[in-house]
């Protein structure tokens, strides 16, 4: 299969939140979201291929001093805009793989240079990688998870990592991918837990759930994500609720994860706070029934030193934790198995290869006596293609519960014209529905989103949706 990039197009949705998403140090209320329109030419015939990314702020810089529209959203876009450079330009190549080799590494040296952190570098090679991926399985007339396995996109594990060599994606994927998930819904710092929790002032009349209780209610979820603010004074009292609502509302099939968003100087910093926490028994005993892992309490800066595996050796009975925007290079991940961590997240924005990489280690490095995790996060993704994508992804990957809080922050598929959304309800009428209200919005269904027609898609979207309803963005 030979491959090369012609001509890459961005256009921009500017999206509003139902209400407010605190997250470690920032809060978004509006987000600008990315379209990528990419023509490809595969085996000298055009194909087009498409992706989208949400652009928050604070999570590939998480730097207080830094203002969002002038500081971090343009260095978004000059990343995006330099990734998209080194796709499209360069020899024909002999498959997909040599090509996104080609893209990583010179992106990656072109971030060096420049002093720009490598998770927001690899931001802009994953939108290039998925808009190819997409394009290459549309001219695969396959699913991913089957150009995936059956390894048509020539991917050699051993040259992304040399400790996999021998392996083949068939050798760590599973035969099919899963075709359920579990979703984990996010506690968010600011969100209401009840009904009661809202005031008559912020009450929203779109016939979606907003408390805690109302989605439990609305979703049967079992799963969630509570994050952490690493203020013992807020956060005691706010798990010490949440412990009882969560026995009493779900009962014994909870399970949930606990994010510390970096909110943390160091590791032993962490573990003062976990110990009281946990120093409470109703926390102490959801932690022990319910607790499937931490993620990323350190901040980057802090969460890769030595230091932190002296710290793991002395905490006895520490809870699986797992790094994610520590996972900002290809070295992250071996790196903090080393150190003592549990393992690492799959995000489409970190990139896919990356992560059938990072499976590959895992299942390389775990044993009977510690078991390893590939989790699954995202931050606000919503369909009618970013989302979709990335459950493809996790359903190939075989990860059985992924955090999902996109249609809780946004007001379903509201934002797109018409067309786009009757196109999403006939394509995908597993994972969308339209509310009493007529708003189409994605719907767990016994705490479970239903992949089938995902599955079946070329990257997860049936039909490539019509980008001219938005604007072009000159990157």
């Amino acid at each position: 299969m030979s491959i090369k990039v012609h001509q890459i197009d961005f256009h921009r949705l500017d999206m509003q939140t139902r209400f407010p998403f605190r997250y470690g140090i920032a809060s978004m209320s509006e987000v600008p979201h990315l379209f990528v329109r990419m023509h490809v030419e595969i085996d000298n015939q055009m194909w087009q291929g498409t992706s989208s990314e949400g652009l928050p702020p604070k999570w590939f810089t998480k730097n207080s001093e830094t203002d969002f529209m002038t500081d971090d959203l343009p260095e978004m876009l000059t990343v995006i805009r330099q990734a998209a450079h080194f796709a499209r330009t360069g020899d024909l190549h002999r498959d997909f793989f040599s090509w996104w080799m080609d893209l990583s590494e010179q992106q990656l040296a072109w971030a060096a240079e420049n002093g720009t952190p490598p998770l927001l570098a690899n931001l802009g090679v994953s939108l290039m990688e998925r808009a190819a991926l997409d394009a290459t399985c549309r001219q695969q007339k396959s699913s991913f998870s089957s150009v995936l396995r059956e390894n048509r996109l020539g991917i050699d594990l051993s040259a992304i990592r040399s400790h996999l060599a021998g392996m083949r994606p068939s050798d760590i994927l599973p035969t099919q991918p899963r075709s359920r998930v579990q979703l984990r819904h996010t506690v968010g710092l600011g969100d209401p837990l009840t009904d009661l929790d809202i005031p008559n002032d912020e009450k929203l009349e779109d016939n979606l759930p907003h408390s805690l209780t109302s989605s439990i209610d609305r979703y049967g979820l079992r799963y969630f994500k509570i994050k952490l603010s690493g203020n013992l004074e807020a956060d005691l009292p706010r798990m010490q609720v949440l412990s009882q609502l969560l026995r009493e509302r779900v009962g014994d099939s909870m399970r949930f994860t606990l994010d510390g968003n970096e909110q943390y100087a160091t590791m032993a910093k962490f573990h003062d706070h976990w110990q009281e926490l946990n120093g409470d028994a109703s926390i102490r005993r959801m932690v022990d029934d319910s607790l499937l892992f931490v993620e990323q309490p350190v901040h980057r800066d802090a969460a890769l030193l030595p230091e932190v595996k002296e710290t793991f050796l002395d905490w006895q009975d520490a809870p699986p934790v797992i790094i994610d925007e520590s996972d900002a290079d290809i070295d992250s991940l071996p790196t903090a198995l080393k150190l003592g961590y549990a393992g690492t997240s799959h995000k489409n924005c970190k990139g896919i290869l990356k992560s059938v990489a990072a499976l590959g280690t895992i299942k390389k490095e775990q044993s009977v006596t510690r078991q390893l995790i590939l989790s699954a996060e995202d931050l606000g993704n919503i369909g009618p293609v970013a989302l979709l994508q990335d459950l493809a992804v996790v359903a190939a990957l075989g990860i059985p519960h992924v955090e999902r809080n996109g249609h809780h922050y946004f007001a379903g598929l509201s934002m797109f014209p018409a067309p786009i959304q009757d196109q999403t309800a006939r394509d995908h009428p597993d994972l969308y529905q339209r509310n009493t209200s007529g708003l189409l919005a994605l719907q767990p269904s016994h705490g479970q989103l239903h992949l089938d027609s995902v599955n079946d898609a070329p990257l997860g979207v049936s039909q490539q949706i019509d980008l001219q309803h938005f604007p072009r963005w000159n990157l």
